[in-house]
């Protein structure tokens, strides 16, 4: 038995209603409810499952396979799980089709692979893929954008690993309402979403994001998938960053570094070299951040004049602009000096996105830099929370950024109090500065 009704739902937040609203009540955004026809099926299905204890359940011989990229597999937790629902989005241009149809290339060497285009020709998929100058073994492609063919198409090849481009380009014939519709994306999703489960196939999903960076219409679409990926970056820099938002099968906040280069996307092993520069010069540190396991190093640049203003302006870019406003605050009150009356730039390099607290120290430093125009102590990280009593707190995952220091090179590292045990476990032509107040700080990174 079926039946024919009108719903009204945001195309915004996805949120439904009976009635028409001129403004959602769930995200107050204003003209996004459009009434969507639908077809709704009622039906007894007879079910076989039994509820298990632990000790029942046993665990099949789950075997990952490769992305061909090494940060692609970081990011995913260490590969691909079959049967797995990945959900990739970006902004327009990025290279979320680019770093896609590269892996897809690097998949199909050793299983089959199935790549389907809504967006774009076999003919202009065939443009970049020759661009891209990649080799392929079992890679076949499919344009269409009926869901029913797309179907009938992923069970006829029976891939291990399939890819939609993009989901906002797919309609489902027995929905009314357009495709990229909040009720077209998810009933598309929901679909595939069942076939990859039943057929244990992995399924990666490419997502468009609305003009505040968010995915697309359905919000309610991260939660049918097992991982949510988003790819940023910009159109000048040439670096890339896959952050993972959501995982089932790995650590969230995991970051993968690639770089835009004009035969594709080149991952990045090294990403220190890409946000540091040795040059000791007055404004600019470094700290060593945490993004998910990775500990990388980045520098802090920081620029302090006279204001001309009433209100002193504070730009960050990479840093928090409270965050800013916090560390600011501390060195007015437990330093003594008066920065209300200057202007404050705060950069990390490349624009990097730094959201760990241990690059509280590093920032306070390089202003303090900016303001004396003196260069911090050469060669030198500078790792740990700021405290609002001035106090420099303990850091997430120290012993992995010492190492990370070490490694590139770093002689001097500030820390906070650290174990003895820690502190023997590393070479002794190291000199790690344990400080316990942002005083101590500034005596240890201006000394003669």
């Amino acid at each position: 038995m079926s039946n024919k009704f009108s719903t009204f739902i945001c195309q915004n937040c996805g949120s439904e209603t009976s009635q028409y609203f001129g403004r959602c009540v769930n995200c107050n955004e204003w003209n996004t409810i459009v009434e969507e026809r639908k077809n709704t099926r009622f039906k007894t299905t007879s079910v076989n499952k039994k509820s298990k204890l632990f000790n029942e359940i046993e665990i099949g011989n789950i075997s990952r396979f490769t992305s061909g990229f090494k940060e692609f597999d970081r990011v995913l937790g260490g590969g691909i799980v079959p049967g797995s629902i990945v959900l990739l989005g970006g902004e327009p241009g990025i290279g979320k089709s680019t770093i896609v149809l590269q892996s897809a290339g690097n998949i199909s060497l050793n299983e089959k692979v199935l790549y389907i285009t809504a967006e774009e020709s076999l003919e202009q998929l065939k443009i970049r893929w020759e661009r891209l100058n990649q080799s392929s073994l079992d890679l076949k492609i499919y344009a269409e954008t009926n869901l029913s063919l797309i179907i009938e198409e992923i069970k006829r090849i029976k891939p291990c690993f399939a890819i939609i481009d993009s989901i906002q380009a797919i309609n489902n014939d027995e929905m009314e309402s357009s495709p990229g519709s909040v009720s077209q994306v998810r009933t598309c999703s929901s679909e595939l979403q069942n076939l990859a489960k039943e057929k244990n196939i992995a399924l990666l999903i490419i997502g468009h994001v609305t003009k505040d960076g968010a995915l697309a219409g359905p919000k309610t679409l991260e939660h049918l998938v097992d991982v949510v990926l988003n790819f940023e970056g910009d159109n000048i820099a040439s670096h890339r960053l896959l952050r993972s938002v959501k995982n089932r099968f790995g650590s969230t906040f995991e970051i993968g570094i690639f770089e835009m280069l004009e035969n594709g996307l080149r991952e990045v092993n090294n990403p220190s070299s890409i946000f540091t520069n040795k040059e000791n010069i007055s404004g600019v540190t470094t700290t060593i951040t945490n993004e998910g396991s990775r500990p990388f190093a980045v520098d802090i640049q920081a620029l302090v004049n006279k204001t001309f203003y009433n209100n002193p302006r504070r730009t960050t870019t990479g840093i928090s602009i409270n965050r800013l406003h916090q560390i600011l605050a501390v060195i007015e009150k437990h330093v003594g000096f008066k920065l209300s009356e200057y202007d404050c730039y705060i950069a990390t390099g490349g624009g990097f996105e730094i959201n760990d607290t241990s690059s509280d120290l590093g920032v306070a430093i390089s202003i303090l830099s900016s303001l004396k125009n003196i260069p911090p102590l050469k060669n030198c990280a500078f790792i740990g929370e700021l405290g609002l009593s001035g106090q420099v707190r303990q850091a997430s995952n120290l012993r992995a950024k010492i190492d990370e220091a070490i490694r590139l090179g770093i002689k001097n590292i500030l820390v906070p109090k650290i174990t003895s045990e820690i502190k023997d476990s590393f070479q002794k032509n190291i000199q790690i500065k344990e400080i316990s107040n942002i005083n101590e700080a500034i005596d240890y990174a201006f000394k003669k």
